[in-house]
C-alpha cells in the first residue's frame, strides 16, 4: 500500500464534477498511489458510482490498485430497518451494492465503519470472514473503533478460527491523537494491525488558506460541510496552535499542509495517508510533501511538540 493514497469522503458526487475526479484519480495514480478509500454513505453512494465508472474507463491492471468501501452507516435517507449497522444482512447486502456501484469483483478492503453497539461482534466477526471465504473482500478492518473492541474482534477471530481485521481507520492529526498514540498501541504490537488514517490536515485547519486569505467566498470542503468548519475553526486553543505551527513552517521552508502530513508520515503506525482534494493543484501541492521530510528532523519535531503540549501520556501500571 502506497504511504499517501486518495480517498473521496465529500468531494467524489457531491462537490466535483466527474471530470475533476478522474483526473485526481489520474493523477493519484501516476503519482504513485495504489489506494482509493471510498464507503457506501459517501454522497449516499454517488461517490461509489464516480469512482466505479472512472476504475472501468481507465481500465488500469487490477493488481496495481485497490480500493475499499465501508458499512455501517446505510445510503438511503430516511433509513428503513436493516438498512444500517453491522448486522449480517446489512453487512452482506451493503457489499453486494458496493461491489456493483464500484464494478468490481472484489473489495481490497472492507471497513466496519463504526462499531454497532446492538449486534454481537462474534455475528460481524463471521460475517466478515464468510465474504473473504466467498472471494468478495480480501481483508477487512475497523473504522473508528475502541482498542477494547477491535481486541474483542480478534478474541472472537482466534476462538473461532477466523480471519482477523488487519486495518483501523482512525482520524489522526496534530490536533487528534490519544487513540494512534497510545489506546491503540497495544493492537499494533500484538496484532500487527495497519492504519490508513483520515484528516490529516484536520479538515483544512492544518492548511494556510484559513490564515493567509486565500479561502474568501471560494466554497472549500470546509464550507460545504460546516459542522467541520465550526468544529475546526471554533476552539480558539488549537487555532493558536495552530498560527504557531504555521510561522514553524514557514521558518523550516515548507506550507504548513506540508509539515502536517509529513508530521503523520514520521508515526511508524501510519501505513497511509489518505489525501482529500478537490482541486488538481491542492492534489498536486499534498503530493510534494516528499520534498519536505528531509527537514523533519528531531529538532524539528521537538519545536512542533513544544507548540503542540498535546503527547498522549502513557500509562504504566
Amino acid at each position: 500500500m502506497s504511504e499517501l493514497s486518495l480517498g473521496s469522503w465529500v468531494t467524489f458526487g457531491y462537490q466535483i464534477s466527474d471530470e475533476v475526479a478522474e483526473a485526481l484519480m489520474i493523477k493519484a495514480y501516476d503519482a504513485g498511489i495504489n489506494f482509493f478509500d471510498n464507503a457506501e454513505v459517501y454522497a449516499h453512494g454517488k461517490s461509489e458510482e464516480v469512482m466505479g465508472r472512472i476504475l472501468k474507463k481507465l481500465s488500469w491492471d487490477r493488481d496495481t490498485w485497490m480500493v475499499s468501501s465501508k458499512v455501517f452507516w446505510g445510503r438511503t435517507t430516511p433509513l428503513k430497518p436493516n438498512q444500517k449497522g453491522l448486522m449480517r444482512k446489512h453487512v452482506v447486502e451493503a457489499c453486494h451494492a458496493a461491489l456493483k456501484r464500484l464494478q468490481v469483483e472484489y473489495l481490497d478492503l472492507y471497513f466496519c465503519h463504526r462499531p454497532d453497539v446492538n449486534t454481537p461482534i462474534e455475528e460481524t466477526v463471521w460475517t466478515m470472514h464468510n465474504l473473504i471465504a466467498q472471494g468478495k473482500i480480501l481483508y477487512w478492518g475497523t473504522s473508528e473503533w475502541t482498542s477494547q473492541q477491535i481486541t474483542e474482534a480478534h478474541y472472537w477471530c482466534a476462538k473461532h478460527h477466523l480471519i482477523a481485521p488487519v486495518v483501523e481507520q482512525p482520524q489522526y492529526n496534530m490536533l487528534h491523537r490519544k487513540f494512534m498514540e497510545r489506546d491503540y498501541l497495544p493492537l499494533f504490537e500484538h496484532f500487527g494491525m495497519g492504519t490508513t488514517i483520515w484528516s490529516p490536515l484536520s479538515s483544512g485547519l492544518l492548511t494556510d488558506k484559513y490564515f493567509d486569505g486565500s479561502v474568501g467566498d471560494e466554497k472549500t470542503r470546509m464550507e460545504l460541510m460546516q459542522w467541520l468548519k465550526d468544529r475546526a475553526l471554533g476552539d480558539m486553543e488549537k487555532v493558536e496552535k495552530v498560527k504557531k505551527l504555521q510561522a514553524l513552517a514557514k521558518d523550516a521552508g515548507m506550507p504548513l499542509a506540508h509539515l502536517a502530513l509529513c508530521w503523520c508520515l514520521k508515526n511508524k503506525n501510519v501505513s497511509t495517508v489518505i489525501l482529500g482534494a478537490s482541486k488538481l493543484t491542492q492534489l498536486e501541492e499534498n503530493l510534494r510533501c516528499y520534498e519536505s521530510m528531509p527537514k523533519m528532523t528531531d529538532e524539528l519535531m521537538a519545536r512542533i511538540e513544544d507548540i503542540l503540549q498535546n503527547k498522549p501520556q502513557l500509562v504504566v501500571y
